[in-house]
């Protein structure tokens, strides 16, 4: 007897629907056909004891699976359910009439319960564009894709409650989500607060420039001046995520596999920080089994690199095209995919080996040539993609243990938020020239995604601050890209100023934060 239903696959960010064939004829043997992996071919022996530990049979006669297309490879343990159904709806154990409505993922343990799989949010999503009724998957499962407005989504605990509802002889209540009450959940409350840092009042003007704009920068200053401590609290002042980037969040972290089973959907900006000794595979994605590495978790956040030259050269400059591009290419032999990533890039770093250059206190034991080498272990190509440098200075013991109150976070991302929706307004409708791996064309948000093309139309300058520009270019020997994000960042400035226009004291405070471009620095 023949039997067909359907389940899905992800290849890189974007499920695949997979019609799951099972024929049973006379013969012996079980057979699967259409690429499978180990994890797929694995499955014969899990079907097997889950069969026996639920109280059904193997078919005696060769049973043939095909997972088609029989041209894309076939990975993960999520074909344990739909091929173990189509087993029992084609051996007559099972009613095969809803099969046809529902996709089907889930592992199976021995026992026959219903392991969690990742994914589960771009597959519940695919479904949903391809009409299916329904989604039946773990319970694990469950409110991840619930997240999926007008699907059906069933979460079951094991192997014997699916056969029973298939069967019509258990009803499963459809998983529902609240998303308006997962955005309340999150709230505005945070562990750590600007409120908790004393001074250093020019360093948190260029952060909420930064993050009012999306810009990437890099705190440089001694050991001890707060560098970590500033960048951890940047979560705090990040605007509120809106739906679709929400969506696009949690798509990755459930093909990454980084969705809790309580948690269906993703309401706070990522803050990803990868240790230095982490692998490049772990920084871009990749693998054996393509998943999203940090670079990609960090969609639509904040990517923090501490001790910028502590990681390996080849490590940065793998930062090179995703800071560019806002997504991440990795080919193989066999397969292609991309990620997206477009975060905001925050790093930090010593001044020098010892970490006491430019101390009040402290002596730098460093050469000039020590510095120089520091300095350079971040090549050029990095540093010119980073649009703010800043300097951070230690904070006097006077001013740490002083009684006057700071500016709390709160405060601070009510003002980022307003100025975010300044520049939603004008860049409405625009977009970027290549597709995002989500997607397709990538609309434009904040003023550091606005392409080179629509550069002069959305932050024009005038005669005055063309010819300031002039003369930076020329004694800081800027490039061409560096000429384009210090008028992104001028433009970030102007919005924070309620300017319509771009003016010469905006312009000259985005070149103030370009202080590693300086030739005498580090000397």
């Amino acid at each position: 007897m023949f039997v067909k239903c359907f389940s899905s696959t992800v290849s890189g960010i974007r499920a695949v629907i997979i019609p799951v064939e099972v024929n049973i004829s006379n013969g012996i043997g079980m057979f699967l056909s259409g690429l499978p992996d180990n994890a797929v071919k694995e499955s014969q022996a899990r079907i097997r004891a889950a069969y026996e530990n639920s109280g059904y049979k193997m078919t005696g006669k060769k049973v043939v699976v095909n997972l088609a297309p029989a041209d894309l490879r076939k990975e993960g343990s999520a074909f344990d359910l739909p091929i173990a159904v189509g087993i029992l709806a084609a051996s007559g154990q099972v009613d095969g009439a809803k099969l046809h409505e529902y996709i089907i993922v889930g592992e199976l343990s021995l026992s026959g319960a219903l392991m969690p799989v990742r994914g589960a949010l771009p597959i519940a999503i695919k479904a949903h564009e391809e009409g299916f009724r329904g989604i039946i998957l773990p319970s694990q499962n469950a409110a991840e894709a619930a997240v999926v407005e007008g699907l059906e989504v069933v979460g079951a605990t094991d192997l014997g409650q699916v056969v029973r509802f298939l069967d019509g002889r258990e009803s499963i209540a459809p998983t529902k989500v609240d998303i308006a009450a997962l955005f309340a959940a999150a709230g505005n409350r945070y562990d750590e607060d600007f409120a908790d840092v004393r001074g250093q009042a020019q360093v948190k003007r260029a952060l909420e420039i930064a993050v009012s704009g999306g810009h990437n920068i890099l705190m440089i200053g001694a050991i001890g001046s707060g560098k970590t401590m500033l960048a951890r609290r940047l979560p705090s002042i990040l605007p509120p995520m809106t739906l679709a980037e929400a969506l696009e969040t949690t798509k990755i972290h459930s093909v990454a596999g980084k969705l809790g089973s309580d948690q269906g959907l993703i309401t706070r900006r990522p803050f990803r920080s990868p240790h230095h000794l982490a692998s490049q595979v772990a920084l871009v994605g990749g693998g054996s089994s393509p998943a999203p590495g940090e670079i990609s978790l960090s969609h639509n956040g904040i990517l923090f690199l501490d001790e910028l030259p502590e990681f390996g050269r080849n490590m940065l400059e793998v930062l090179r095209q995703p800071m560019e591009d806002k997504e991440v290419s990795i080919s193989r032999a066999k397969y292609s995919v991309r990620y997206p990533a477009n975060f905001m890039f925050v790093g930090s770093m010593n001044p020098c080996p010892c970490g006491n250059y430019g101390h009040p206190t402290k002596e730098c034991v460093c050469s000039k040539v020590d510095v120089f080498r520091y300095r350079n272990r971040i090549s050029f190509p990095i540093m010119d993609r980073i649009d703010m440098h800043i300097e951070v200075a230690p904070v006097g013991y006077d001013q740490m243990m002083g009684a006057a109150a700071e500016e709390p976070s709160a405060a601070i991302r009510e003002r980022v938020t307003a100025v975010r929706e300044v520049q939603r307004r004008r860049l409405s409708g625009c977009e970027r020239g290549q597709t995002n791996a989500l997607s397709g064309r990538e609309a434009i948000h904040t003023n550091a995604m606005i392409p080179g093309s629509l550069l002069r139309e959305l932050c024009p300058l005038d005669d005055q601050s063309r010819a300031m520009l002039a003369v930076a270019m020329d004694r800081l020997g800027l490039s061409a890209r560096a000429h384009d994000r210090i008028i992104k960042v001028a433009r970030t400035i102007a919005d924070m100023d309620g300017a319509e226009t771009i003016a010469l004291r905006h312009l000259a405070e985005a070149i103030r934060y370009r202080s590693l471009d300086r030739p005498d620095w580090g000397i």
